[in-house]
């Protein structure tokens, strides 16, 4: 199914006494372009969460935004500098036996001095932390990613109209076209009458001159291409595939056909048919925009 560019998903999961929030979002892009914050002791999650989505989105600007708590106070530690404990007592000592002090130290009069005992974070398995993540991570990641088809059809219904608009007018250029030709011969023919005042004309040398007009203004390959792109268009929207890159360059080769055909079109009606399609291509290419 095609998919849109914009999208957003989140999810959260509490496994043991860890709690974790995702929360993700995407806007256009040229290409795939993530943007992952995690919490500061938890870098070596970036790398794994880039790589999670990468099979899965091909193009867009995603932000991810992944939030972990404890719940309880398990991932921390107390910690003993046992060498700057030492090093305290053996002062204190020393003030006993220099100034003939009472000998009161003990563990909670050491433990009052500055960075004797720490509180620190334990060191996590990085292995049971990852699976964690995962287990928000991916309903995250498929919320957002049914946000993006829903999108993604819409677009493709809408690129679909527009194709049928674009063939009924270039159906009406087609049903023109010989008019043109015809007209142009009847007008040359009345010209020439006119300023030979009845004198016979020369039947060869008009036909000639229709001929090398005909050949001139004749938009018959690019009505033929034009066609062939627009089968393309409604074949590459069934694919279900990344296509936004694709649906671009058709777009911009569709593009090139009609502004030949306007060039060509020596006919006031044929120009205006042009100018409608050209105002609908330029409406598929903004919308093939949001398309992955």
């Amino acid at each position: 199914m095609i998919k849109s560019m914009t999208g957003f998903g989140r999810s959260e999961a509490v496994v043991g006494s860890k709690e974790v929030l995702i929360e993700m979002k995407s806007v256009n892009h040229r290409y795939a372009d993530f943007s992952i914050r995690v919490p500061r002791n938890y870098s070596f999650l970036e790398d794994k969460v880039r790589e999670y989505l990468q099979k899965y989105i091909s193009r867009g600007k995603v932000d991810v935004f992944l939030t972990i708590e404890s719940q309880e106070d398990d991932d921390k530690q107390v910690v003993l500098n046992e060498a700057l404990a030492s090093g305290y007592i053996h002062a204190l000592r020393q003030m006993k036996d220099a100034f003939g002090l009472q000998d009161d130290i003990s563990a909670c009069n050491v433990a009052r001095f500055n960075d004797i005992l720490k509180l620190e974070r334990k060191e996590e398995d990085q292995d049971a932390l990852w699976a964690t993540v995962q287990a928000a991570l991916e309903p995250a990641v498929q919320d957002f990613i049914a946000m993006r088809e829903r999108e993604g059809l819409r677009l493709s219904e809408d690129l679909i109209e527009r194709g049928k608009y674009i063939a009924s007018q270039l159906d009406e250029i087609e049903v023109r076209s010989p008019q043109v030709v015809e007209e142009y011969r009847n007008k040359i023919k009345q010209r020439i009458e006119e300023y030979l005042n009845n004198v016979a004309i020369d039947e060869n040398r008009l036909l000639t001159e229709v001929a090398i007009f005909s050949d001139r203004t004749s938009i018959t390959e690019e009505i033929v291409r034009l066609r062939s792109h627009l089968v393309e268009l409604g074949e590459i929207l069934k694919s279900g595939q990344a296509v936004g890159r694709k649906l671009d360059f058709l777009v911009q080769e569709m593009n090139r056909e009609i502004n030949t055909i306007g060039s060509k079109a020596n006919d006031l009606y044929i120009s205006k048919r042009v100018v409608e399609i050209k105002a609908e291509i330029e409406k598929c290419r903004e919308q093939i925009q949001n398309i992955e």
